[in-house]
């Protein structure tokens, strides 16, 4: 029988026990009872610490495809530097995979802009590394032979960038006969092949047009155009960028009604898309622009429509989108200016000044343009002090901007000199035909909008 203390000992000693198996209990249903957010967050990252190499490599590539497919060009480089890393773990310095990593890396250099010598140095090692890799069980792999063409392509188009034309023209031919043999063999399929060849043709356009060789690029762009058309479809969003080099190589060789006929072509296709703001108003944009340098009066209603329906789809928008409506809105007054529409011009020039401030800042190349413009406009009235007043102001700018010894600052100097010894005259209610020619002489430049204080013109 137990005295009344030691039972009191007792006592503590379970309830003790007892509160301690209590807590420790609490431990464990707090451990197992994380947020369902917070242990999906724990799988995830213990997946991928002990994830096999080659499903990391699964991974990365589906995610260099999506952001390239998204045009999120940087984030698809870094992806793909990794899968380059991860193809070396997983297949060893030889393998032909690791030259099919280093051909997808250029291809992702490609689409930066600046980026070609790393895009070419990528395509060399892969090159390298092909060479080494085709021998057996590999020189039956049909695998290592579409890969080669990708190589060949690719390296064609890294050399076209650093305007390397003959070495280009090397390689892609390369690339050509490769595929062709691939054809022939039975190794890919004919839509296969085509879709190659349409890629293959408009890398050999570019070769010529990037040597002012339009007649020859033009062939090459139609064939272009004739196998994507086959292979992803006459209204497919791949012909679009075809056809508007096509229309280019057309309008340099002064075929104006063919080179506008592919654009609208190419802006049905755009509209089809659910295009933004901005590509539907640059599409319109190309259109009207290709109107304008036909100089041909039939040709007027097709510039008048695409220029309204650009600035329409801007008219209210903000930031690097208002940049560019008011960039467009420049080409309409060319434009206006050319069809004898002077003082439209004028008013348009001299309402969009504030905006341009506000955009692209005091001192920037728009601004001093549309001071020159203004006082070219004045002075083509008569009006010699205003002429005075804008073209000081664009001097000012323009002395800023290119330095006193550059020609545009030197062309406004002259003008003002001009000026200051010339008799004032009485000002014309019209302008004359020698002011559109003013007008029109100064091309438009073009800066990176800017934080600035707003300012009317005078």
């Amino acid at each position: 029988m137990l005295h009344r203390g030691e039972g009191n000992v007792y006592k503590r000693m379970q309830e003790s026990q007892e509160t301690h198996i209590s807590n420790h209990l609490d431990e464990i249903v707090a451990a197992v009872s994380i947020t369902p957010r917070k242990k999906l967050q724990n799988q995830l990252l213990q997946r991928a610490l002990f994830q096999p190499p080659r499903e990391k490599l699964r991974l990365s590539e589906e995610k260099a495809k999506s952001y390239a497919s998204s045009h999120e060009y940087k984030k698809a480089l870094h992806e793909l530097v990794h899968c380059m890393a991860l193809t070396r773990i997983c297949y060893g310095d030889a393998h032909w995979k690791l030259a099919e990593a280093h051909v997808n890396l250029a291809k992702g250099y490609l689409q930066l802009k600046g980026m070609s010598l790393q895009a070419k140095q990528h395509a060399e090692k892969a090159k390298e590394i092909l060479t080494s890799s085709i021998v057996p069980p590999y020189n039956d792999n049909t695998d290592v032979f579409k890969c080669s063409v990708e190589l060949f392509h690719t390296l064609g188009q890294a050399l076209l960038s650093l305007q390397k034309f003959k070495e280009a023209s090397k390689n892609l031919t390369k690339a050509e006969i490769l595929s062709k043999e691939m054809l022939q063999c039975g190794k890919i399929i004919k839509e296969e092949w085509m879709e190659i060849q349409a890629r293959i043709k408009l890398s050999f356009a570019q070769v010529y047009q990037g040597q002012k060789k339009s007649k020859e690029a033009l062939p090459h762009y139609q064939e272009a155009l004739e196998y994507t058309e086959i292979s992803r479809g006459e209204k497919s969003l791949e012909c679009v960028p075809i056809l508007r080099e096509l229309a280019a190589a057309e309008q340099a060789l002064g075929f104006h009604d063919a080179s506008i006929n592919n654009l609208l072509q190419a802006h049905l296709i755009v509209l089809r898309g659910s295009p933004s703001r901005e590509e539907a108003a640059t599409s319109a944009h190309s259109i009207a622009c290709a109107a304008v340098a036909s100089g041909r009066p039939e040709h007027h209603d097709v510039a008048e429509q695409y220029f309204q329906d650009s600035m329409a789809n801007l008219k209210d928008a903000e930031g690097m989108e208002k940049a560019k409506f008011l960039s467009i809105q420049d080409d309409y007054c060319h434009f206006l200016q050319v069809t004898g529409q002077d003082e439209r011009a004028t008013s348009i020039l001299r309402e969009s000044l504030e905006a341009k401030v506000a955009v692209f800042g005091d001192f920037s190349p728009e601004v001093a343009e549309t001071y020159r413009l203004l006082g070219v406009a004045d002075l083509a009235q008569g009006n010699q002090t205003g002429a005075q007043k804008k073209l000081k102001k664009c001097l000012q700018i323009q002395t800023l901007l290119y330095g006193p010894q550059d020609k545009r600052t030197l062309a406004t100097q002259q003008t003002m000199d001009i000026l200051s010894k010339a008799p004032e005259v009485p000002a014309r209610p019209r302008p004359s035909p020698g002011a559109k020619a003013a007008f029109c002489a100064g091309g438009r430049p073009h800066s990176v909008p800017g934080r600035a204080r707003p300012s009317a013109a005078d």
